[in-house]
């Protein structure tokens, strides 16, 4: 028998308080933090059963408030709408459940940040050659991919991060022009896979046409000034790649190639 007098012993009362509060925090110890940015649409999340029938989930909070969506349900609808949220706002979604089970999102894509940038403008700094465009309702951060149109194609140049914010937005990035037009853009691509594109920059650089020597190639390429490059070979391999005013090809046999260089493509023959 417990000795309640003792001094070395707590009165059972209090320690079966104490045991019960352990278990009841030890039931309800699960957890989930899910992160994203609001998109104007709800999150679903399935709601299993836990032993005694009941519903594993025991509460939700976003951002740290209590919501007062249904949870007696298999499914539970968090409806994000009733938080007072801004489209592209950070949010924190918490589900506290219990924790012989554990709840499964259905939807998570929802929160992931998609493209729905505007441009306001786009355009091209000659004085300090950066690309500069301005955008507005971003609905999350997503990065933006800068393109330059050459060599008969779009080539990835470059990334800066998004800021999300659904006002105005300023961004540049630097960028190196060849002879000749020169076009510019910028795309995010949402989590779906498609990608949205700006209107074009444009601008005329007056940089002459990049010459190189010698014609019968041997073992190097030397242009008149630096400049971005190419070498692939006749299957469609591209085998060398760079920038500079030098290109070794000790490495590659004799043969024909394509060699794009500033803004032009040609084929060349390496003769040993």
């Amino acid at each position: 028998m417990l000795n309640c007098s003792s001094k070395n012993t707590l009165p059972l009362f209090i320690v079966i308080f104490y045991l019960n509060i352990l278990v009841f925090n030890t039931a309800y110890s699960g957890e989930i933090e899910v992160k994203g940015v609001y998109q104007n649409k709800n999150l679903f999340v399935m709601n299993p059963f836990a032993s005694g029938g009941k519903f594993c989930i025991k509460e939700i909070k976003v951002n740290g408030n209590k919501t007062s969506d249904f949870l007696n349900s298999s499914v539970v609808e968090i409806d994000l709408s009733k938080q007072q949220l801004q489209i592209g706002q950070e949010i924190v979604i918490t589900i506290i459940h219990l924790d012989e089970c554990k709840p499964k999102i259905i939807n998570r894509e929802v929160l992931k940040p998609q493209s729905t940038f505007e441009i306001k403008s786009i355009k091209i700094d000659l004085k300090t050659n950066q690309l500069l465009w301005e955008t507005t309702k971003e609905s999350g951060p997503l990065p933006y991919i800068i393109e330059q149109y050459r060599w008969n194609k779009w080539i990835p140049i470059g990334q800066v991060e998004g800021k999300g914010d659904p006002n105005q937005n300023s961004y540049s990035f630097p960028i190196t022009l060849h002879s000749g037009p020169n076009r510019f853009r910028v795309r995010q691509t949402n989590i779906d896979g498609e990608k949205r594109y700006s209107r074009e920059a444009s601008v005329r650089s007056p940089q002459p046409p990049v010459t190189y020597e010698p014609k019968k190639i041997v073992n190097t390429i030397t242009f008149s000034i630096e400049t971005d490059y190419e070498i692939w070979d006749m299957k469609g391999n591209r085998l060398l790649q760079g920038r500079g005013k030098t290109v070794d090809l000790t490495s590659l046999p004799k043969g024909e190639y394509f060699l794009n260089y500033d803004a032009t493509t040609e084929i060349i023959k390496k003769t040993k």
